[in-house]
């Protein structure tokens, strides 16, 4: 059973934004951390950002700092990821992923994460 679901993905030229949600479908979610990752076509998954349930504090990819807003709305089980002045190296598919426990919480890592949504597509042109 799908425990995180995504949407707001698309096509958009460079310079432009998108904001992605995701969101758990059946009940509220509650875990330590809260992160998007994303994979380009023949690229390893990377990760993107990454939210804290205690403290609400975020950290970002050096790639998309500055450019992208991570947040989280607790009462519609929902984080948002605004991505703005998109660029053609941001094209991937970008998942949603949940974890318990996160060693370092600067970087988080891809096996540290338990949860995770099925994805969805991002493509910027150029």
């Amino acid at each position: 059973q799908v425990q995180l679901e995504e949407s707001g993905g698309g096509s958009v030229q460079a310079g432009g934004s998108l904001r992605l949600s995701c969101a758990h479908s059946g009940y509220k979610l509650n875990r330590p951390a809260m992160a998007w990752f994303r994979q380009a076509p023949g690229e390893e998954r990377e990760w993107v950002a990454v939210i804290y349930t205690s403290g609400g504090a975020t950290y970002y990819a050096d790639s998309v700092k500055g450019r992208f807003t991570l947040s989280r709305d607790n009462g519609r089980n929902t984080v948002y990821l605004r991505m703005n002045s998109l660029q053609p190296e941001d094209t991937a598919m970008y998942y949603c992923a949940a974890a318990l426990y996160i060693s370092r919480p600067s970087s988080p890592l891809e096996r540290e994460f338990r949860y995770w949504g099925q994805g969805t597509q991002v493509t910027v042109s150029s």
